[in-house]
Parts: C-alpha cells; sequence; structure tokens
C-alpha cells in the first residue's frame, strides 16, 4: 500500500498528487495507492491516514508513505508508529509553531472550502510529532533550498541521519518533482 499525503491548504489533485497517481497507474497498476483529500481537522486527518494505515497492516500489507509538507510531518509519524518507507518532499518539521500566523479564515483554493484555524488545532499536530527519528532507513528526504513556505535547514537538521536529496533553489512544490519519481520508487521498494 501507498498512502500519498498532501500538505496544508491543498489537495489530491494538486500538481504532485496527480503526477504521483498517473507515474503509479503506468507503473505499478496492482499497486494499492490511496491519495484522499485529507479533512482540514488536525485530528479528523490524523484518523483518516491512521485508518488506512492500520487497514494495509491488517492485512499484511507493506506501508509506503510519499508526503509534502504538513503531509511529509503526518508521513513521518505513520513511517515511525507503523514502520514502512516515506518520501518526505518539503517536509514540516515544526508545524504547531507556524499555524500562529494561520489562526483564522482560511480558503483552499483547490477544494472551494472555507475554514477556521483555531488554536487547538497548533495543539492537536504537536501531539504528531517526531522529537527523534528512531529508525533513519525508513525516510528518503527531498529538499529544496528555495522553499518560500518551510525553512529547508529545520529538515536537514532533523533528518541527517536519513537519506537526504537536497537542491539549490527550487521552490515548496519541489521544482521537477516527476523527474524523481524514479528515484522515490526505488527507494519505496514498490513491488
Amino acid at each position: 500500500m501507498l498512502l500519498y499525503i498532501h500538505g496544508f491548504n491543498s489537495s489530491n489533485q494538486s500538481d504532485k498528487a496527480v503526477k504521483t497517481a498517473q507515474y503509479i497507474q503506468q507503473n505499478y497498476p496492482n499497486l494499492t495507492f490511496h491519495q484522499p483529500q485529507i479533512p482540514t481537522s488536525i485530528h479528523d486527518a490524523m484518523a483518516l491516514l491512521t485508518a488506512l494505515t492500520e487497514r494495509a497492516v491488517a492485512e499484511g500489507e507493506p506501508v509506503r508513505f510519499i508526503g509534502s509538507s504538513l503531509g511529509g510531518y503526518f508521513a513521518s509519524f505513520l513511517a515511525e508508529k507503523y514502520g514502512g518507507k516515506a518520501v518526505l518532499v518539503n517536509p514540516a518539521v515544526k508545524p504547531y509553531d507556524l499555524f500562529e500566523e494561520f489562526l483564522g479564515d482560511q480558503y483552499n483554493p483547490y477544494t472551494g472550502e472555507h475554514y477556521q484555524v483555531v488554536d487547538e488545532d497548533r495543539i492537536a499536530v504537536a501531539e504528531y510529532d517526531t522529537n527523534v527519528i528512531r529508525h533513519p532507513d525508513r525516510f528518503l528526504v527531498l529538499l529544496q533550498t528555495g522553499d518560500e513556505v518551510l525553512d529547508y535547514r529545520q529538515a536537514l537538521h532533523k533528518y541527517h541521519c536519513c537519506e537526504l536529496h537536497l537542491e539549490p533553489n527550487g521552490d515548496h512544490s519541489f521544482v521537477g518533482y516527476e523527474q524523481q519519481l524514479d528515484k522515490i520508487c526505488r527507494f519505496l521498494q514498490l513491488p
């Protein structure tokens, strides 16, 4: 099972999500692939991601994750808790520190959804922090230094013991992501 987890205010129809789905369908058509729309509530989001992961584990399927931004933060938690491998694309490291600037009204341009970010969301997201990476062999981290949303150096520090792919420039979307899909799938050891 491969679970693609998009980021904050993004969608399962974002450019990376769509390119990943197309690549998987072309090259691994028999793989169980999920790319759900992640709920805006942190607890609802983790409940959905946990349910999908636990179902695969219960069925004896190896679990694998690709997470972008906040999705990378969630994927880190899931891979540490349930095993499997995870590819993190410009991952959020301390999203609870960033949520303060997003408090209040939010609009998701992909889904058209209007919603509120409240202080409880900041507290909730902190519950899923992986302070220490105990299984560095489970992670491939893709970073671009030009990320205008997150400080790539935080991820570089946190995941220093993991396999890292650092590119100069780029941006938060990870410019040229589709060119990394071969490498991503090899790391994930897709059947």
